[in-house]
Parts: structure tokens; sequence; C-alpha cells
């Protein structure tokens, strides 16, 4: 879908005027503060009668609805909308009608080719036209001169030049970014926490939404990946398209190639009918690739083809073929990966290909563990209750949400939470649904993660006699390492085992029974 977007500048309107009647003439003249019209085509019109475009976006910030006849004499099916600027050389009022115009056109087409044609308007709307068509919307450039035109390479790329450089050094030039919370940010308003580690991870996430270059978020399990790869999606020009999560560890290795690229009825046993891969379900919009870490070397080798766009198509231009199929396919998607591996380090084992690595990690979002956050873990304890709170209201009529007693922050903010946001969500819900009091507190939480005891600052110093009794506090030390080895490998029991030391599945599965601890 090839667009035109333009401003319809004082030249445009006084060669329209030329042609026109004497009372439009008179309403061109008055608007544009002109005593005669103008011989020629004007840039406009010059430019569409020479390049072919589906569609003609016209912005007109002129009185007297000069803009309508405009649109009336130009033809070509060109669509008018009438901006009101008090000042046309205001660069923050034009900025944002630009974007909320750009943002609302683009986002109804799957695959839309931009022009912007810089002739027309004050010099302050032509940097605007500059700025978000080298950025968030990449576009084609024209310009006019007398009835001649001519496309025009503007040699410097904001998303390949400067932003990739200026999101690597987050710790300095990206300070600013702290300055503003997530909920101040688009797309970002449902990332909980305020603390600086929070902020600066939001604000390399929401710059690198505004372009569509390779994102890999990285960060332990339970910090939010995905959460996080849906807010670049919905603080992209593509938040009106689809968002396709897929997780690459929880589909069995036969099958992955399929649920990425889709096969052909028949290609293999159990494929009873044609079946369409996540790069064409998120054609238009954002596909999740989440543990990306996991994949093997063949499937590995599949998704860099996909990866590598074709010689002068797009960064987000996907070639790939169903399984059982001979044609290639395309889509227009823009890939987030996440992992919680060390990716370097499989790299180095010969465990991940290098080459997809910088295809995935054209920019990267380091997620901050939860005990780097401890500013934030009341924030997002209340906030996550809230939540529980409304989804067992829909669920259960008459419903009383349920708060945090002091003690239950304190708690809370002390725990360690290996398993990070997913296991504080599933302590809080636990505890919501076992308490029959309106109060949540310490015990309900400390139960729910089965720490009764070793939550003490030093569990090596806790007082003898009293009820203590050592071998319960050796079982509660042994529970706590498990859920935290659970919690760091996503509930994979046999990662779990390694990381602990344990060299056996069965001595492992009499662990977790004797323990009473739940895994995948």
């Amino acid at each position: 879908m090839r667009i035109l977007v333009s401003w319809i500048g004082t030249t445009d309107l006084l060669s329209m005027a030329n042609e026109a009647n004497a009372s439009v003439q008179k309403r061109v003249l008055a608007a544009c503060q002109r005593e005669k019209p103008l011989t020629g085509r004007g840039p406009i019109r010059s430019l569409v009668e020479s390049v072919d475009f589906d569609a003609i976006h016209l912005l007109c910030n002129y009185p007297n609805n000069v803009g309508r006849d405009y649109v009336k004499w130009l033809g070509h099916g060109a669509t008018l909308r009438e901006i009101s600027l008090e000042n046309p050389t205001d660069y923050a009022a034009i900025f944002n009608c630009v974007d909320s115009f750009l943002g609302e056109i683009l986002g109804k087409q799957k695959q839309p080719d931009l022009s912007i044609h810089l002739s027309p308007g004050t010099p302050a709307m032509t940097a605007v036209w500059v700025l978000l068509g080298k950025s968030k919307y990449p576009a084609t450039f024209y310009q006019t001169y007398g009835d001649k035109h001519s496309e025009t390479k503007i040699p410097f790329d904001l998303a390949v030049d400067f932003v990739p450089e200026l999101i690597r050094d987050a710790d300095s030039t990206l300070q600013h970014l702290a300055n503003r919370s997530p909920q101040e940010i688009r797309g970002f308003d449902q990332i909980l926490g305020d603390g600086k580690a929070i902020r600066l991870a939001v604000g390399r996430a929401a710059k690198a939404a505004i372009r569509d270059v390779a994102v890999l978020v990285q960060g332990d399990s339970g910090t939010g990946k995905e959460m996080f790869a849906q807010a670049i999606h919905k603080g992209s020009h593509r938040a009106a398209g689809p968002f396709v999560p897929l997780n690459c560890a929880a589909i069995p290795r036969e099958l992955l190639e399929s649920e990425l690229f889709g096969h052909k009825k028949g290609s293999f046993t159990g494929a009873d009918a044609n079946h369409v891969g996540a790069f064409e379900q998120a054609d238009g919009g954002t596909l999740f690739l989440d543990e990306i870490g996991e994949c093997d070397p063949a499937m590995q080798a599949k998704l860099l083809r996909a990866l590598q766009p074709p010689p002068g198509f797009g960064p987000t231009h996907r070639v790939f073929r169903r399984v059982g199929e001979s044609k290639d396919r395309t889509s227009n998607v823009r890939v987030v990966a996440a992992t919680n591996r060390d990716l370097m380090k499989r790299i180095e084992a010969h465990a991940f290909r290098e080459d997809l690595y910088y295809r995935l990690a054209v920019i990267t979002v380091k997620l901050p563990p939860l005990r780097d956050r401890s500013t934030d873990i009341p924030i997002l304890a209340e906030g996550l209750l809230e939540q529980i709170n409304a989804e067992f209201g829909k669920q259960e009529p008459g419903y009383k949400g349920k708060s945090l007693s002091a003690d239950a922050i304190a708690f809370i903010r002390k725990f360690s939470w290996p398993g990070n946001v997913r296991q504080l969500q599933n302590a809080l819900t636990q505890a919501a649904v076992m308490t029959d009091r309106d109060v949540i507190r310490k015990g309900d939480i400390a139960s729910a993660v089965s720490e009764s005891r070793v939550v003490e600052q030093d569990s090596m110093e806790l007082p003898l006699g009293d009820g203590f009794d050592i071998a319960k506090h050796l079982d509660a030390i042994h529970r706590h390492y498990i859920v935290r080895a659970l919690g760091a490998t996503g509930g994979v029991k046999s990662r779990a085992r390694k990381l602990l030391g344990v060299t056996s599945d069965q001595t492992f599965a009499a662990q977790l029974k004797r323990l009473g601890v739940a895994a995948k």
C-alpha cells in the first residue's frame, strides 16, 4: 500500500486559485494573504501526476475551507485532514498532530509504504517530517522544484546511526530516562514499580519501540519479559496489529518449525489440516519469541533465514516456507525475543549461532531481578494484589478484596524472591485464596512460599530451644533452595536439579514430594 502524506502549502493553494472560479479564488487569496494567484501545477499536483500512489493524505491548517477546495481540484482520491495550528512554526504542536495522524493512518495498514512530500509547508513542518520519517515512521522523501519532482536521499538513519549507540550507553546518556515513571510512557503503563532500575529498563525499551528493529529482552525467569515485549508492541506504530507470543522451550522440537512457519495438510503424521504459523499470524504486528536460547542448531538456521530480509527490502520483511510446501511466503513482522540464558556464553560453547544473536539483539533490554528492586517491592505487591482482587471479584460475586498487613509487607520486602515477580504474584494469589480474613498477614505469605523460618535475616543464628526443631529448619533451607532453582529455570525440574548438584532424577523427585514443592 503506497501512501503519500503532505501538508498543503501556500504555493499549492495559489496554483489552484489560478484555475478556480472567482468566489474560490477570493477565498484562497484571503486565506493565504496574497493579492494574486500563481501559474503552474504546484508541488503536490506536480508529484501526484508523475508518481502513482494508492492513497494520498493531505494536512491543511488554512481557514475558510480552502483545503476542501484544493482536494476537489487535485482529484486522485485525496483525503483531507484539517488541522488547527495557532503557529505553523511551533515544533511541538506540529510534532504532536503529525505523530498522531501517521499513527492513525499507518496502524490500519499491514505493509505500508510511506512517502512524504517535504516541499509544501513551513520549514518547521519539513523538519518534523524528516525527524519522524527517519525514525518512527520509515519513509521515502520527495521534493519538487517548479513542475519537476525528485526522490530525496537523506544520508543518515536515526535507528542505525544514532539510536542503537545511544541505547547501549544507558549508564550515561540515558540517565534522563529514569526521570519518567513507566506510567508516563505510552504502552508501558502496566509495568508496576517506580525504582531507578525499572525506569531505565522501561526507558531503553520505549526508545527501542519507536523503530522496527529487533529487540532482545534479557532477564531471569519471572521478571516480566513477555509483559515488556507487549509494552514494546503497544508503544510502537504496530500497536493496532497482532501481538503473537511463542514459547520456544514449551513446544516439542519436532513441532517448533510448524508452529513458527506453518505446515501443509498431510506434510507429516498428525497434520490433518493446513496450519498458519506464527510468522503469518503476526503479519503487520509483533512476534514474541520467548526462551529463544532453547532452540536447537537446526531450528536456529531456519530462523536466521527468516530473519534476513532479501536485498532491497525493509528490516521486517520475512521470507519463509510452510512445512511441506516448496513456495516461499512473506510477512511483515517485527521480532522481539527473550531469554534467561547468557547467549554469549552459549555462543562460546557453540550452542547458539553468533549471526542469529546479532539478528535478534540489535537492541538489548536487561530486566532487573526483583532482589535489585527493593524500593519497588511494596508498590509491586500492592499493585499485583489489586489485580488479583479485581480478577477474583469477576469470578465470585460479593468477593471482598484483600489487603496486606504491615508485617506482611515487611516480610515481602525482606524475602529474596528467587522466582521474581512471578513467584511474588503466585504467593499473593495463594494467600488471597487460602485466608478467610480481609487482611493478608505475614504467616499467609510465609506459608505460600514455604518459608516459615528461613526468612530471618540470619538463618544460622536462630535461637535454640523454645520450639526450635533442627529437622524442620533444615527442611526449610532445603525447600528454599529448591524453590529458588525452580524459579531460576522456569520450573523445569531437570535444569533445576543440575543447578542444585543433584545427580539423580529419581532422588530429586523424592525430595520434591517429601518437601511438598510443586513443579512442572
